[in-house]
C-alpha cells in the first residue's frame, strides 16, 4: 500500500515517529511545509495518508490542514497520529483522543496516540513559557498526582518507542 506520512514536529519526537512509520510501511515522509506546497494531484498516487502532529493542550498542532484535505481523500486509508509527552495509559490521553475526531471524520479516518516526551532545550520560546506556566499551576494544586506530574514534565525526557506505531501500521494494512 503506497503510504505518505506528513508531519510537523517541534522537538523531534513526531518526526521520529513519522520516520519509523514510513520505514515500517515502506512509505514516503514529508514535512508539513513541503506538503502544503504540493498540488492536489500529488496525493493521487497514495492509497494511505497519515498526518502526524504533536499535541499541545489536548489538540494536535496544525491538524486543521489535514482535516481540511481529508474529505477529498475519503477513498484512501486515513489516519492521524498524535504524539505527546503523556504516557499512552494516561486517562487524559484517552479523553483527548475521543474528542479529536468528529463523528463524521470517524467514518473515514482513525486517530492514534504515541507517547513521545519533552525536550525543553528544543522547544520554541512560546512553548517553553506555556510549559512553565502549566508546571507552575500543577505544583500549586493540592493533590499529589498533579504535583508529581509537574515534577515529571519539568525535566526533558524521552518515552518514545517504535512499538507504538504498530497499531497505526496494522490499521493502514487493512486492520480495524
Amino acid at each position: 500500500m503506497k503510504t505518505l506520512i506528513i508531519y510537523t514536529s517541534q522537538t523531534g519526537f513526531t518526526k521520529k515517529y513519522a520516520q519509523w512509520l514510513a520505514e515500517r510501511m515502506q512509505g514516503d515522509v514529508l514535512d508539513l511545509k513541503a506538503a502544503k506546497k504540493k498540488g492536489a494531484s500529488f496525493y493521487d498516487a497514495y492509497e494511505a495518508i497519515v498526518y502526524a502532529g504533536w499535541v499541545m493542550a489536548g489538540k494536535v498542532v496544525k491538524a486543521d490542514w489535514f482535516f481540511g484535505k481529508a474529505p477529498d481523500w475519503k477513498e484512501k486509508r486515513l489516519a492521524i497520529m498524535a504524539v505527546g509527552g503523556s504516557p499512552n495509559d494516561n486517562p487524559d490521553v484517552e479523553t483527548a483522543m475521543k474528542t479529536l475526531l468528529t463523528e463524521e471524520q470517524r467514518r473515514y479516518m482513525k486517530a492514534f496516540y504515541c507517547q513521545g516526551g519533552f525536550d525543553h532545550d528544543k522547544m520554541k520560546w512560546p512553548s517553553k513559557v506555556a510549559m512553565k506556566m502549566f508546571t507552575s499551576a500543577l505544583r500549586k494544586k493540592k493533590d499529589e498526582k498533579s504535583r508529581q506530574v509537574a515534577e515529571f514534565i519539568s525535566q526533558s525526557y524521552d518515552i518514545s518507542d517504535v512499538k507504538f506505531i504498530e497499531p497505526v501500521a496494522s490499521y493502514l494494512l487493512g486492520g480495524s
